[in-house]
């Protein structure tokens, strides 16, 4: 079991920036792939960022936010991090953290993937 706590959200400015965190707690952290889903108003979850579990470390983003946001992950803390850079209004929703150890079934951006939820962050960028 592991159980997923995220921080770091607030009301900003466009153009500014923010880091959400997501603490984990339990067993073997190092051991699941990490992400970040975020959720509109009236909108579908959607996939934002993804930390591969192994020494490679290796990150995947949806091309809305290439070059602004980092996915990045401390296994020492058992925590996951998205730098959020240059912010948009559009970037406005809930935005969670998820969990998986699967490698397959289904594709990484896929919410059916990942087996544990954290409870989301609000982050909402005005214009």
């Amino acid at each position: 079991q592991v159980q997923l706590v995220e921080s770091g959200g607030g009301l900003v400015q466009a153009g500014d920036s923010l880091r959400l965190s997501c603490a984990a707690s339990g067993r073997s952290f190092s051991s699941y792939a990490m992400a970040w889903f975020r959720q509109a108003p009236g909108k579908e979850r959607e996939f934002v960022a993804r930390i591969s579990w192994s020494s490679s470390r290796n990150t995947y983003y949806t091309d809305s936010v290439k070059g602004r946001f980092t996915i990045s992950r401390d296994n020492a803390k058992n925590t996951v991090y998205l730098q959020m850079n240059s912010l948009k209004p559009e970037d406005t929703a809930v935005y969670y953290c998820a969990a998986t150890r699967s490698s397959g079934g289904y594709p990484y951006t896929s919410i059916q993937l990942y087996d544990y939820w954290g409870q989301g962050t609000q982050v909402t960028v005005s214009s």
